[in-house]
C-alpha cells in the first residue's frame, strides 16, 4: 500500500507535534522523542472513514507520537496506524471508532522515520514539499522544499501544513511581508516556505530542541539558512522571538489549547494590518479560536478547510 498522509499532535506549549503537534503545539505531550515508540494502534476501514479516525486517534488519550494513512490506490480501503510511546487503550480507541481496533507492541526501531520514508510530495499553491526520493520531480513554476524524515514532525502531509502553505500562497497574492514568525515550526516547512517567498526576515520558534535542530539542519539544505533566526521557545516570551517584533505576518500551526492559552501574547506580536494564519485545529473549534483572537482587536479574513482540520487567517485592524 502507498503512504498517503501522516499527521501528528504537538505539545501543551508551543512547539511541533510529538511530535507534529504543537497545536503544532498543543497536543498532552511534549514533542522532543529521544526513543522510539513501542506500541501500535491500527485498524483497516473505508477510505472516506479514514480522516475522522485520524481525528479520534489524535484526540483519544494517550496523545500519539504519530498516525500514519496507508492506503492502496485502486482500492477501497485505508489503513490507519498510531504510533504510541505508552500502550493505548484498545477498548477506548474501539469504543469511539466503533469497531475493533488492534493494539500491539513494537520492535525497537525508528518507526517515525520508517513512516515518512516514501510518502509522496505535496503540492500545495505554490509550494512543493517532497523527500530525497522525489528529487528530479520538482513542477517548473513551484517553490521546491525538500523534507527529510527525521524525529521531528512536519512533512508537509498533514492536512494543517498543507493550508497553511495555501494562506501563504493566497496572502502573498496580497501583501510582501517584511518580519514573519512561525510559532511552532517543527521541522520549518512554514518558516523555509516564507523565506523562499518572500526572502525576507523569518523567526522560527518550537519548544522541542531536537524540532530546532532538525529545522536548522532543513533549512541548511534548502538554502533558507541566512533568512532563518531559529529559538527554542515555549510561547513568545523568548528574548529572540521579542527581538523582531512586532511581526506583519504570524503562522501558528499549534492545537487549540496552546493557540487558546497563548492568544494574548501572539496577538501583541502583530503590527497594525498584520496578518495571523492559526491551525492545528478542527472545524468544530473554529469558533472556540476566534472568540479569544476577535477580543484582541483581529478580524477574521478567510477560512480554509480540509477533511475535519481548518486554518483561520485574520488580520489586525
Amino acid at each position: 500500500m502507498s503512504k498517503s498522509s501522516i499527521a501528528t499532535e504537538r505539545s501543551e506549549g508551543v512547539g511541533t507535534p510529538h511530535r507534529i503537534t504543537g497545536a503544532g503545539a498543543g497536543g498532552a505531550i511534549r514533542t522532543r522523542m529521544t526513543a522510539p515508540p513501542l506500541w501500535k494502534a491500527s485498524i483497516t476501514l473505508p477510505k472516506d472513514q479514514a480522516p475522522d479516525v485520524v481525528a479520534l486517534f489524535e484526540l483519544a488519550p494517550p496523545t500519539p507520537q504519530a498516525v500514519l494513512v496507508a492506503e492502496d490506490p485502486f482500492g477501497p480501503e485505508a489503513t490507519v496506524e498510531a504510533l504510541y510511546p505508552t500502550t493505548p487503550d484498545a477498548q477506548l480507541l474501539s469504543r469511539l471508532v466503533g469497531r475493533p481496533v488492534s493494539v500491539e507492541p513494537l520492535p525497537d526501531q525508528d518507526w517515525i522515520r520508517s513512516s515518512q520514508e516514501g510518502l509522496p510530495p505535496v503540492r500545495a499553491g505554490r509550494f512543493f514539499v517532497y523527500g530525497a526520493h522525489d528529487e528530479g520531480k520538482v513542477p517548473p513554476g513551484a517553490i521546491p522544499i525538500r523534507i527529510e524524515a527525521g524525529l521531528a514532525f512536519g512533512t508537509g502531509h498533514h492536512e494543517t501544513t498543507t493550508l497553511c502553505l495555501l494562506a501563504l500562497s493566497k496572502i502573498a497574492r496580497a501583501t510582501k511581508p517584511r518580519s514573519v514568525l512561525d510559532l511552532g515550526c517543527g521541522t520549518g516547512v512554514l518558516a523555509m516556505a516564507a523565506a523562499k517567498l518572500w526572502r525576507g526576515r523569518v523567526m522560527a520558534s518550537d519548544i522541542d530542541p531536537i524540532a530546532i535542530e532538525t529545522a536548522q539542519a532543513n533549512a541548511r539544505e534548502n538554502g533558507v539558512e541566512p533568512l532563518i533566526r531559529f529559538a527554542v521557545a515555549d510561547g513568545t516570551s523568548n528574548p529572540a522571538i521579542q527581538a523582531q517584533a512586532p511581526y506583519d505576518l504570524v503562522v501558528a500551526n499549534i492545537l487549540a489549547s496552546p493557540l487558546t492559552k497563548f492568544s494574548s501574547a501572539i496577538a501583541a506580536l502583530l503590527e497594525p494590518g498584520a496578518r495571523l494564519v492559526l491551525s492545528g485545529i478542527l472545524r468544530s473549534q473554529e469558533n472556540l479560536i476566534l472568540s479569544y483572537y476577535t477580543a484582541h482587536g483581529l478580524k477574521l479574513s478567510e477560512r480554509l478547510r480540509e477533511g475535519p482540520w481548518s486554518a483561520l487567517v485574520l488580520r489586525r485592524g
